[in-house]
């Protein structure tokens, strides 16, 4: 027998970009179990078709954890508005709270430069609990965090926090690593460069961590406006895309001069017959 070759990058399949950045649909999860064994489909009385949701995050599966979102590190932040950031990440906050999602927050030390916690996230989700590291740059090195997140129960982690490249980076790779399925973020995240957040960027991906952004994850967990709740989903949205609230406000105006011109239909006749 010959000498048995070393497969090398050649003989792996090609994929997409897409292809790579996108999870499998058909992949078991951490819990082993397969989107097919663990439906995902809208919940709101109509048929839908049977295989959607499958490849998105499943709610009763997802908790939210926001990393040092400080104060102070805001300061640094240059790869996104310090107003943007704050409004992204008070939205994420309000969206657990309406999703009843669990929510873990933490900071290394709050006492110290990198400043206390923007008041924003106990404001909208005052369910959320609240880990005091003892210094650890990596909040899973921090053994309290991590039982924080095992007592959820859920396997699907929203991460975001300041550095992106730091806070969000070194625990969501652990995170991985422990079985987790991983989304970061982007637009509630902030780093100190261009150049870091597009590093950051590249290695997320590279590891398989999932980059989202703060509409995507607020459509990915709505999922239809077909909801009692749809007026609550609506304001969120102005959250992260003010002019969304300009759509609002013309629609509701075209709605009310529409009702007004309809009613001067029917009284017009009615006086005519006086």
């Amino acid at each position: 027998m010959g000498e048995r070759r070393r497969l090398g990058p050649e003989d792996q399949p090609h994929r997409t970009l897409e292809e790579t950045l996108m999870p499998n649909p058909k992949a078991p999860g951490p819990d082993g179990k397969t989107p097919a064994q663990t439906s995902n489909s809208i919940q709101d009385g109509i048929k839908h078709a049977p295989g959607g949701g499958a490849a998105l995050m499943h709610p009763a599966d997802t908790a939210l954890l926001l990393l040092d979102h400080q104060t102070g590190l805001f300061q640094t932040v240059k790869d996104i508005s310090v107003s943007e950031l704050r409004a992204n990440t008070a939205m994420l906050a309000k969206l657990a709270t309406l999703m009843k999602l669990p929510v873990v927050q933490t900071a290394s030390e709050p006492e110290g430069p990198n400043g206390p916690l923007m008041p924003e996230i106990q404001q909208f989700a005052p369910h959320a609990v609240f880990v005091h590291r003892k210094g650890e740059v990596n909040a899973w090195d921090n053994e309290a965090f991590v039982k924080a997140v095992e007592a959820t129960g859920r396997k699907t982690l929203i991460m975001a926090g300041v550095w992106t490249s730091v806070c969000v980076m070194f625990p969501a790779l652990d995170a991985m690593a422990a079985g987790y399925k991983v989304y970061a973020v982007m637009d509630a995240s902030g780093d100190p460069s261009e150049m870091t957040s597009r590093t950051t960027l590249a290695r997320f991906t590279q590891a398989g961590v999932v980059p989202t952004s703060t509409n995507a994850v607020l459509c990915e967990l709505q999922r239809t406006w077909n909801r009692a709740d749809a007026a609550q989903f609506a304001q969120l949205y102005t959250m992260v895309a003010p002019n969304y609230g300009a759509v609002m406000e013309s629609y509701g105006k075209a709605q009310e001069v529409a009702r007004q011109q309809h009613d001067a239909t029917k009284a017009t006749p009615e006086a005519a017959h006086r």
